[in-house]
């Protein structure tokens, strides 16, 4: 993976690399960083990645390389300008400053708009603390401080980029944090940062990240909808409201009433419109409230005018300025109706929350046009190739790739051993996840390339077939309705027992997960923990250090947790995690492959599936001495013919089989280690 990289940062072309868990590959892309000129900049999709590049890999590497360097190389992390303690907003903020919580939406309170009196003494008290902390602090940086705060107080000391006056302008330029985050960046060899804030950066121009030859996006799978969610925007009634109070002081009585009428306008349009896409053009209610917030917006910016140095508080102009543009902007968003974007009405029953939201069809075409040019770009992740091959995410990243070859005799019949189309009752079998033998590694899938890039699989150090089974419970019927089926609820009662705890399960719906731990716990005496019961950290420590626990959640734990050892031994998924049909963006991107003539299913929903899927399979083998079972207690994985082999190969190559008594023989086997 090194020796490609270097190489195609010689020869100016982009590299896919699919790397799992063990191979080291932070290491291997860092390296050869060291050896462009120029800085190099990682990206992240999550905090946990940055942290262990940050605190770990990047110091271990620093202090390897400079004996050879004559120097050590220096890194730096960039995060988004919100990340970061605002010095104005902080001597503009007071304790108890309800007008300014501009985006504490009041649904999103217990008990409606009205800050009672215990809530506003805990926020005077954050408050406080942020600014005793701004007075120690050397980078403002909000996961340095300990304790943190709530996302409520660290808003009044925050300041996102399009509400910025900009260092030139602002009172506080010179003592900026985020401006200091900056210009260390600008003088690093390594920069870390995150897919969202490469997202913005992509959109804006390029100008927040540092000039740079190569980029390094780690965690590459989730990049397309990082770049999605960037490039979204949303109209909520509060959001209205409260920008018409923040400006008021700047605008005529009658100008600041539009705006106020334009919030009143959306509240009513949202409670009639019913939740989700909209498919035949913006209802008259909504288009109403759309042209009236276009209308009000643009009568407000030209009463604001230009944000001056002379100002009285240019900071608070220019926040006033920058949320009257967006909402401007995403009005005129909203009425355009381009074919290009997806609306829908998004409807929170439990927070109140209401909102007409609008996002990119695809992001492809941004990515071909912003990502790649003038750098060469390594995409990396445990998860590239969908049914074994690099070509679908080639194609969502903006790469242009072939068609897929049918394959030779010989490479369906090794594809079909190794997604297990006979379940047979071999030596493997009967070892299974108590087999010996050192870890032989895997082999990678084979190499796709396309004009400008091509990919590598550098395998696995871990020996699938003798680590761990993959068991699809064939037998039960077709997943039909929400929740936990009882058959299923049945198979996944004797698997955990015949194990004895030590079960991660990873669940299609809070409702399936909800059922599940309320079985087990009726049932057995084992200690079941519950995603939304304590926090997620918490629950996944007490699940590492109490061996015949289980773990049930939902999506964030297919990707979100790392338990190696025997404190995870039996990984369960209720149904295949296609999107659901009332996912927005996925139906919408379905539907336009349907109306062109393809299949919209297994050209969106399918690899969505395969991903997800292959993410929460990876939660069982974390290092060369696991051993255990993933148990698919979903029939499809084994019967669809059409999709079925394309998942199974999405996997790393488990011993496969539909056979329950195989799979408890394992598990049984497992507990008496």
């Amino acid at each position: 993976m090194a020796t490609a990289i270097e190489e195609c940062v010689q020869a100016r072309e982009h590299l896919l690399v699919q790397a799992g868990t063990g191979t080291g590959k932070s290491l291997a892309y860092l390296t050869p960083a060291l050896t462009v000129d120029g800085p190099v900049v990682v990206s992240t999709a999550t905090l946990a990645l940055q942290s262990q590049l940050v605190d770990h890999d990047l110091p271990r590497l620093a202090d390897a390389v400079e004996p050879v360097l004559g120097r050590r190389p220096t890194f730096a992390v960039l995060k988004g300008r919100h990340h970061y303690l605002c010095l104005a907003r902080l001597d503009n903020s007071t304790e108890d400053e309800p007008e300014d919580t501009l985006f504490d939406a009041p649904a999103a309170r217990p008990g409606g708009g009205t800050k009672w009196l215990g809530e506003a003494g805990r926020l005077g008290k954050q408050v406080q603390r942020l600014r005793d902390w701004a007075e120690k602090t050397d980078t403002g940086d909000r996961d340095e401080l300990d304790p943190g705060v709530d996302d409520q107080a660290w808003r009044l000391v925050s300041m996102p980029a399009r509400e910025c006056v900009g260092a030139s302008r602002c009172p506080f330029g010179a003592e900026c944090f985020a401006e200091a985050s900056r210009a260390r960046a600008r003088e690093a060899d390594i920069v870390v940062t995150n897919h969202s804030l490469l997202a913005v950066d992509m959109l804006a121009g390029r100008h927040i990240v540092p000039p740079h030859k190569l980029l390094i996006v780690d965690e590459a799978h989730e990049l397309a909808d990082r770049v999605s969610s960037a490039a979204q925007a949303e109209l909520v009634p509060e959001l209205i409201d409260r920008s018409a109070k923040r400006a008021r002081p700047l605008l005529r009585p009658d100008v600041a009433e539009s705006l106020t009428a334009a919030g009143d306008a959306l509240a009513v349009g949202l409670a009639e419109a019913p939740a989700g896409r909209i498919t035949s053009g913006l209802p008259s209610p909504l288009r109403e409230a759309c042209t009236l917030l276009d209308a009000a917006t643009r009568a407000a910016l030209d009463a604001i005018g230009d944000v001056k140095s002379d100002d009285p508080d240019p900071v608070r102009k220019q926040q006033a300025k920058a949320v009257l543009d967006e909402l401007s902007a995403t009005a005129q968003r909203l009425l355009e109706e381009a074919d290009h974007d997806v609306a829908w009405v998004e409807k929170n029953d439990n927070t109140g929350r209401r909102a007409l939201v609008v996002a990119p069809l695809s992001v492809a075409g941004t990515l071909a046009t912003h990502l790649y040019e003038e750098r060469t770009v390594v995409a990396t992740s445990a998860t590239l190739t969908l049914g074994g091959r690099f070509d679908t995410v080639a194609r969502a990243l903006g790469l242009e790739a072939p068609p897929a070859d049918p394959p030779s005799p010989a490479a369906a019949a090794m594809a079909a051993r190794s997604a297990g189309r006979t379940g047979g009752t071999g030596p493997a079998e009967g070892s299974g996840a108590t087999g010996g033998g050192a870890a032989t590694g895997t082999a990678g899938a084979p190499a796709t390339s396309g004009p400008g890039w091509r990919s590598l699989d550098v395998g696995s150090p871990f020996d699938y077939p003798r680590q761990g089974i993959l068991y699809v419970a064939a037998h039960l019927p077709r997943p039909s309705v929400s929740g936990l089926p009882d058959a299923a609820g049945e198979e996944l009662l004797e698997l955990v027992t015949a194990l004895g705890g030590r079960t991660l399960g990873l669940f299609s719906s809070r409702r399936a997960a909800q059922q599940a731990a309320e079985l087990l716990r009726a049932r057995t005496d084992l200690p079941v923990l519950l995603q939304g019961e304590e926090a997620l950290p918490l629950l996944v420590r007490r699940f590492r250090e109490e061996k015949s626990s289980c773990l049930f959640g939902v999506m964030s734990l297919w990707q979100g947790v790392d338990v190696p050892g025997d404190a995870c031994q039996l990984v369960v998924i209720d149904r295949l995690p296609f999107p659901r049909p009332d996912e927005p963006l996925a139906a919408a991107r379905a539907a336009a492959v349907d109306a062109g003539g393809g299949s919209g299913f297994a050209a969106v929903s399918v690899p969505i599936a395969a991903i997800r899927l292959a993410q929460g399979v990876g939660r069982l083998i974390r290092s060369t001495g696991d051993k255990g079972v993933v148990a698919v207690l979903d029939s499809r994985l084994e019967t669809a013919r059409g999709y079925g082999p394309f998942l199974r190969r999405s996997l790393p190559p488990f011993w496969y089989t539909t056979r329950p008594e195989v799979a408890r023989g394992a598990l049984d086997r497992l507990a008496k280690v």
